[in-house]
């Protein structure tokens, strides 16, 4: 097969790396460029107005888990944080003890969270606690109803 020219190896790889970082700078591009669908809020009504562009709602997702008092057999389960804040977490001394009322909040920077206890043994106990994200614990207050004191307290993620 004489007149035949092969390309040098170099060129072929050179011309291959060339349209994979040509490719991935162009898909990059379109993934910075497009907003996510849950940040816009198209409010097109009747009248044709613009679209709005929604807050983003606190992430209080990273609270979810089971949380446990190192100093006792206390835990905290939080299942489920809402955007409001409200929460569906339950307590335990080991065993169920009834939650009154369990919000989550911005406080500052921080996030905090407020859980008030009623039952027996428990009217009215309540836990202010703050997220530590380096640590990934939550710090704070619990105030004993009965024995009307207040104790500094740290629960750890154990899942």
């Amino acid at each position: 097969m004489q007149g035949r020219r092969r390309l040098p190896l170099a060129v072929v790889v050179l011309t291959g790396a060339v349209t994979v970082a040509i490719g991935f700078w162009w898909h990059r591009d379109r993934q910075v460029s497009t907003p996510p669908a849950s940040v816009l809020s198209v409010a097109a009504n009747a009248v044709g107005q613009p679209a709005t562009i929604e807050t983003p709602k606190p992430a209080f997702e990273k609270l979810t888990g089971l949380w446990q008092r190192p100093d006792g057999g206390y835990l905290i389960e939080i299942r489920s944080v809402g955007p409001d804040g409200e929460m569906d977490a339950a307590y335990f001394n080991p065993r169920p003890i009834n939650v009154a009322k369990a919000e989550a909040y911005h406080d500052g920077g921080a996030i905090s969270i407020f859980i008030e206890l009623r039952d027996r043994n428990y009217p009215g106990s309540k836990y202010n606690l703050q997220y530590d994200p380096l640590y990934d614990r939550l710090t704070g207050i619990y105030y004993q109803a009965v024995q009307k004191v207040t104790y500094e307290v740290e629960f750890v993620r154990m899942r």
